[in-house]
């Protein structure tokens, strides 16, 4: 994809690897959730096992189809995530009261008390990146309108 570089110069080579925004989507991924590693480790949680748990404090339980759908994730990829979440004491999972059909992930107590741990983890990345709220505020915002253009992506194919 080219960068303002290669729109201000028409013979600037298309299929440079530093002019490919998936290119630096893949690296800027990567490193940062590189950063969050050490951070989470006291806490017993991986990152994706970590956005579970946001989730859930955010609005828990869930339905496990819910929380797919929060995270964008497959439920062959959920799956083990929540076992293992299960198995640290951190979710509890069931049989929802009002669909028997359907699976529901809930915090357990222990899962409640870990998010005055992960409050700290925000204000470490913001401290680790050397960036402030505003701006890590707007990547996200910017981020999100990406996302929302590769979602609509087929719509207009």
């Amino acid at each position: 994809m080219p960068d303002a570089s290669t729109s201000a110069n028409p013979d600037a080579d298309l299929l440079a690897l530093e002019n490919q925004v998936c290119f630096a989507l893949a690296v800027a991924s990567r490193s940062v959730i590189g950063m969050y590693r050490p951070l989470l480790e006291p806490m017993g949680l991986t990152h994706p096992q970590y956005l579970v748990m946001l989730a859930l404090w955010e609005r828990g339980p869930h339905s496990v189809r819910a929380l797919g759908d929060a995270l964008r994730l497959e439920p062959a990829t959920l799956s083990p995530l929540l076992k293992r979440l299960e198995a640290l004491g951190y979710v509890r999972r069931g049989r929802s009261p009002e669909d028997e059909r359907a699976l529901r992930v809930e915090l357990t107590d222990a899962g409640r008390e870990l998010r005055a741990e992960a409050l700290k983890v925000p204000p470490a990345v913001m401290r680790l990146l050397g960036m402030d709220v505003a701006e890590l505020a707007a990547l996200r915002d910017t981020l999100h309108t990406l996302i929302a253009a590769v979602e609509a992506a087929p719509a207009r194919a």
